[in-house]
Formats: structure tokens, sequence, C-alpha cells
């Protein structure tokens, strides 16, 4: 791995997404405060290091798979955390770090035939919208005297503006990972035939 900037930032994100984490649990509005602080922070590693490594082209294999990665990492743990705290459905997290974990799946293989995946614009959307969300959310709860979002306040939690704009974001989730199969379809005959070999053997 080549230590470069845009490396080093992504390196960064990983490392403050449990401080995130860690701080939020903690269900106190300073811990929260400055939980929302350090994912904001986290947030801004992941525009400036994608900025950096094209305006310098200091882009590298690493760096090509591990940046998304780190964005995986970071949003689903925000997710899994809204979750556990009971903001959020457990169900639609799941249907998220799903297809996360499949796709992430896929361009590891992809790396490893020396085969890049081909990164869709909905793919870029929904990586878009997921964080938008997550901000959006953090933006909200810190914000003293607005309603609660928690699903245990309302007797009609699908009318939370929270269930909806993540129920949109599953729905944009599940688009971008069939369309991410279907155009990198090869890949996935590839993987299918490597995995026949293995069970014929």
């Amino acid at each position: 791995m080549k230590f470069t900037i845009p490396n080093q930032l992504t390196i960064i994100r990983i490392i403050l997404t449990p401080v995130f984490v860690v701080l939020f649990i903690q269900d106190d509005s300073i811990y929260r405060l400055t939980a929302s602080i350090v994912f904001f922070i986290a947030a801004f590693t992941d525009w400036y290091d994608g900025y950096y490594a094209r305006r310098f082209q200091s882009v590298t294999r690493w760096g090509q798979f591990m940046d998304p990665l780190a964005d995986k990492i970071l949003v689903s743990s925000a997710l899994v955390v809204f979750a556990y705290m009971k903001f959020v459905f457990w169900w639609m997290i799941f249907i998220i770090i799903g297809r996360d974990a499949l796709i992430t799946y896929l361009r590891s293989f992809a790396l490893h035939i020396g085969k890049p995946i081909i990164t869709s614009v909905a793919a870029k959307w929904k990586t878009f919208v997921q964080m938008g969300f997550v901000l959006s959310f953090l933006i909200y709860i810190n914000i003293p005297g607005l309603p609660s979002v928690h699903l245990n306040d309302t007797s009609h939690p699908w009318l939370l503006w929270t269930t909806i704009t993540l129920a949109v974001v599953v729905g944009l989730t599940l688009f971008s990972g069939i369309h991410y199969l279907l155009v990198n379809q090869s890949h996935l005959i590839e993987l299918a035939r490597r995995i026949g070999r293995i069970f014929s053997k």
C-alpha cells in the first residue's frame, strides 16, 4: 500500500467510525453532539480524499478498493447504531448491509482477477443518498425542541420522516444493487465458473 494522502484519509475515516459509535450509544445529548461532529469530520475526509486523488492523480489500487469500503463501514455503522437505538427498523438496515456486502465481495473478486469493476451512476447516487440521510438525521436530533423520531414514541412509525426517507434509500439501494450486477454480469459469470470448478473436483 502506498501511504498517499488519500489513503491516509481513508484510514482515518475507518478509525473514526468506532469513535462515532461509542459516543453515539451513550444516549446523552453532549455525547451525541460530539458523535455527530466526529461523523461530519469522517464524511469530510470521504469527499476530500476523492477530490485530492483526482486533482493530483494520486489514485492507487488499494485506495480504489478501500475508499468505497471505508464509506460502507462508516455509513453502515451509523445505520446499525440508529437501529440499535430504535430510530429505524432493523430489517431496512439488513437489506442495505446485505446489498453492500454482496457488492463488496464482487469488487474483491474483480480485483483478484485483475478486472476492475464498473461503478454505476445508480451506485454513486445510492452512496450519496445514504450519506445524506445519516447527515440529515444527525442534524435533526441535535436541534432542541423538534418532535421525537424514536420508533417507540409514536403509534405510527411509518409516518415519521426518517422511516419514509429510509424506505426510499432502501429502494434505491436495491435498484442500484441489481443494476450493479447487470452491468458487471461478466464478473458474476466468471465467479460462477470458478465456484463450479471447485465443487466439480
